[in-house]
């Protein structure tokens, strides 16, 4: 699995005009499943991405995590983390997993990231999305699962 995590001030999902997840302070995750992912994949990485201390503390260090400030977390799946452009000029996404997979397990990690008592908002699984953020920091990382 591979995460694209960005400290936001808000974020938000829509879908059709609709809005299907939105947040104050916290995290936007962006999450790509690979074809060899498991449920243990998932739940290491929501328990690295909830426990980050990425926010600041009172001397301005990033010192503190996600439960520590009170945020909350957007989860939006987005299978094109997984693309190749390594070669040609068009994406391979032979890496991605089958949708299936994919949203089992991203259901797995959001799972896990509420068992630590963290609100979590998510977007539509295959639907064509807006994301809309507000990049704090800005700060953005990326993750991958072992």
């Amino acid at each position: 699995m591979i995460a694209c995590i960005q400290r936001v001030g808000r974020a938000k999902v829509t879908v059709d005009g609709e809005v299907c997840g939105q947040i104050g302070r916290g995290m936007l995750v962006l999450l790509g499943v690979a074809e060899d992912d498991t449920a243990s994949n998932a739940r290491w990485l929501a328990d690295k991405i909830a426990t980050l201390r990425i926010f600041e503390d009172d001397q301005g260090k990033m010192n503190r995590s996600l439960a520590e400030v009170d945020g909350t977390m957007l989860v939006v799946s987005q299978f094109t983390l997984l693309g190749d452009c390594r070669k040609g000029r068009r994406p391979s996404f032979v890496a991605a997993a089958e949708p299936e997979l994919a949203e089992e397990l991203y259901g797995v990690f959001v799972d896990a990231v509420a068992r630590q008592e963290i609100e979590v908002a998510t977007g539509c699984f295959r639907r064509h999305m807006e994301v809309e953020l507000v990049n704090d920091g800005p700060v953005t990382l990326l993750l991958e699962s072992g």
